[in-house]
């Protein structure tokens, strides 16, 4: 049976740890620090970011997911909390009434704008200061071209 398996050789598996490692930690530091200074969860804030970025802060809730990497089920259920804290609000596309937009509100867009000050600083102390500027750009070629290999329409994040 092993004669069938492409074993990691030692460097690779050393490589792989290590990136593993960093899927676990970091995604519960940006976590758990956006909980302690904002009170929302770090796909929450993504959520709203993008919201925030989107022309006239409004996108189809399908693209919202996609943007966020989340499923339609667990975008239902996020936009329905956001809804109840008075930042999002949903309405017919009316492009196409088959769909359906989510909206970030005057309170939502407050709540964007006093939060990405921390978040930066956080991701900043976490991730950009922790390497060179060169390092930088070879960890987003890298995580692209990672995350074009497993979705091929994924759109490069600029």
């Amino acid at each position: 049976m092993d004669d069938e398996v492409n074993w990691l050789d030692e460097q690779q598996l050393r490589s792989w740890m290590r990136f593993a490692a960093l899927l676990v930690v970091l995604p519960g530091e940006l976590d758990g620090e956006m909980q302690r200074t904002a009170g929302i969860t770090q796909f929450e804030y993504t959520v709203l970011a993008g919201l925030s970025e989107a022309p006239g802060r409004t996108l189809r809730i399908s693209s919202l997911a996609r943007f966020s990497q989340g499923s339609l089920s667990r975008m239902s259920h996020l936009i329905k909390r956001l809804e109840k804290r008075g930042w999002i609000r949903r309405e017919l596309d009316p492009a196409d009434g088959r769909y359906t937009n989510a909206i970030l509100t005057d309170e939502g867009w407050a709540k964007v704008v006093a939060t990405a000050p921390g978040h930066v600083e956080t991701v900043r102390r976490l991730v950009v200061d922790a390497l060179t500027p060169a390092q930088l750009r070879h960890l987003g070629d890298i995580s692209n071209r990672i995350v074009q290999g497993i979705d091929p329409g994924d759109c490069p994040q600029q």
